[in-house]
């Protein structure tokens, strides 16, 4: 369940509270006249099923209610009540599949900006997997993809796409655009110090490093790779599961090819230079096209389920209209 807390302007409250009421999948309605102080208004307070919260918000933001007064949104973690669970099993599908889609432009919003906090993030896995590239070390190269910050842009960009909100696609792109040569150049400034102050050897083969090989070489495997990383990362947004594990294999398409860039330029190798940025251009697509086109499915999903929620309401009202 969702719990609403709306503030709702006094003219406006009669609609808003009859929109509620004629959704099955609300309960626990409850009006507070006059409670509201900034804004001033009504206070309205209810519980959603998960699946409809989306569809019930549009409700409301069809009466501006998000313009004159306030909705927000708690996920419930338990509620003990028959009417919830009477709510529940109105709404169509399971609430493990619902998006709720002002949570996830809320989410997407917070780590889509680029920030001083978000360069050094990726700076800081530039020289670790720099280092775990050149060490051939599987520890280090998955520590790299634990500190960098990209899972935020990339779906703030699948976000920007699909829900036609061109300022937060830029902004996300803009944070890509700038972490991904950042954590390049670090890593190849770092390399050209280690060698200068002998820290690294001089040469370098990638044939004798198993990841940096693997690295350069793009093929059909890492295609599927970043598709199931655009998929499963987007799918974790709007299910509103844990980011922690799902970030670091978005990260497995980015931070280890970007890294092997800046080292493979630091010792002129420039076959493996090439292939990097090939691998790195084509993850980063094959992302972005995975996500988007997930994002896009669950949005139909929801546009099919608004469209029989208003055929619903609208049946609702002629039958009541008929009666009278």
């Amino acid at each position: 369940m969702v719990h609403l807390r709306i503030v709702v302007p006094e003219e406006r409250t009669a609609s808003a509270v009859e929109a509620l009421q004629s959704s099955a999948s609300v309960c626990n309605l409850i009006l507070l006249p006059g409670a509201g102080l900034e804004p001033a208004g009504d206070v309205i307070l209810c519980d959603v099923a998960r699946e409809d919260a989306s569809v019930v918000v549009a409700d409301l933001r069809a009466l501006g209610v998000d313009r004159d007064g306030s909705i927000a949104l708690e996920t419930v973690d338990s509620e003990v009540s028959d009417r919830a669970k009477a709510a529940v099993a109105h709404a169509h599908g399971s609430p493990a599949d619902a998006v709720i889609w002002e949570e996830v432009e809320s989410r997407t919003s917070e780590g889509a900006e680029l920030s001083w906090a978000h360069v050094i993030f990726m700076a800081m896995a530039g020289i670790i997997a720099a280092t775990g590239i050149l060490l051939d070390s599987a520890i280090l190269i998955v520590g790299a993809m634990v500190v960098s910050p990209d899972f935020g842009p990339v779906a703030g960009v699948c976000v920007g796409v699909v829900n036609r909100r061109l300022g937060l696609a830029l902004r996300s792109l803009l944070a890509l655009a700038v972490g991904i040569p950042t954590a390049i150049t670090v890593a190849f400034l770092f390399t050209v110090i280690g060698k200068a102050t002998g820290l690294m050897p001089e040469t370098f083969s990638e044939a004798d490093h198993d990841f940096a090989n693997i690295i350069s070489q793009p093929d059909a495997y890492s295609v599927i790779v970043a598709a199931c990383a655009g998929v499963v990362g987007v799918m974790s947004l709007t299910a509103a599961k844990s980011g922690a594990l799902v970030g670091v294999l978005i990260s497995v398409t980015t931070i280890p090819a970007a890294a092997n860039i800046g080292v493979a330029c630091a010792y002129a190798d420039w076959a493996s230079w090439r292939g990097s940025q090939v691998q790195l251009a084509t993850n980063v697509t094959t992302l972005l096209l995975a996500g988007i086109a997930t994002l896009a499915f669950q949005r139909a999903v929801y546009l099919r389920r608004r469209r029989l929620h208003l055929a619903e309401r609208a049946a609702a009202e002629a039958l009541h209209g008929g009666a009278e």
